[in-house]
């Protein structure tokens, strides 16, 4: 199967993260050109592109603030080096809660200075990037976009009522945008990860509650963030022809 996308440029917002980084080694396998978005981890970004060949060109840290949209870009296009056309768009960036709510803390006590950049910066700066980055594509009349969204959208879990908010923003946004832009060739679709075996979830979750997790899928295993990572790769490559506007999901069956 080809997968054409060599050369491509491609953006992962949140690449240090553990899919994010996972997504940019399976662009960079494919021969693809790849920006990798960072936001505080400017040496792990760093030595991610050198693994995947910044000294020939082959992949360029970037700075990306959820807040700050435009401002990649715009430093992209003042390089005048061609980095700036941006064939594809995978967003991996987040923003969680700063803190847990403590137990006993009921949903409307939560302050609103407490959720509402949970809600705003997990929806507008992706809608705001996928403005920036559609004009390119309209006129090369070719594009793939994937929005990274998370099984709390689909199964809800108590206390994550304002990132579920965000998340589910995003499979509505998708799905009215592939109306808008599928007739120029840009195809958009959202990869949905279940609980997935990042260094932080092994570091973070005990391994009965992994086991636990692992029992109520159908393949009987978590994912894995290659697993995550082959998906975004599949819907964002000249293999899809004409898979747009939906919600994938990678959860082993859940």
């Amino acid at each position: 199967m080809e997968l054409a996308v060599a050369d491509r440029v491609v953006l992962v917002t949140g690449a240090t993260g553990g899919i994010g980084r996972e997504i940019a080694r399976a662009f960079a396998a494919e021969d693809a050109r790849v920006l990798i978005g960072y936001h505080s981890k400017e040496r792990e970004a760093a030595e991610l592109a050198e693994e995947l060949g910044a000294a020939k060109g082959r992949a360029r840290a970037v700075r990306y603030a959820l807040t700050e949209p435009e401002r990649t870009l715009d430093e992209l296009a003042a390089a005048g080096d061609g980095w700036a056309d941006i064939d594809v768009l995978v967003t991996s960036a987040v923003r969680m809660m700063a803190t847990r709510r403590a137990p006993g803390v009921r949903f409307e006590d939560v302050p609103v200075e407490d959720w509402e950049p949970v809600v705003q910066q997990n929806l507008a700066p992706t809608v705001r990037l996928a403005q920036l980055v559609v004009p390119g594509m309209r006129r090369r009349g070719w594009g793939r976009i994937a929005l990274l969204s998370s099984h709390v959208a689909v199964d809800g879990h108590r206390g994550q009522e304002f990132y579920g908010a965000a998340k589910s923003g995003l499979h509505g946004f998708a799905r009215s945008l592939a109306w808008d832009t599928g007739a120029d060739g840009i195809l958009v679709n959202v990869v949905c990860p279940g609980l997935t075996l990042t260094e932080r979830a092994l570091t973070v979750l005990p391994a009965a509650v992994r086991e636990q997790e692992s029992a109520r899928t159908a393949s009987g295993r978590l994912s894995a963030p290659a697993d995550v990572a082959n998906a975004v790769l599949f819907v964002c490559s000249g293999a899809n022809g004409n898979i747009t506007g939906e919600v994938l999901t990678v959860a082993g069956g859940r």
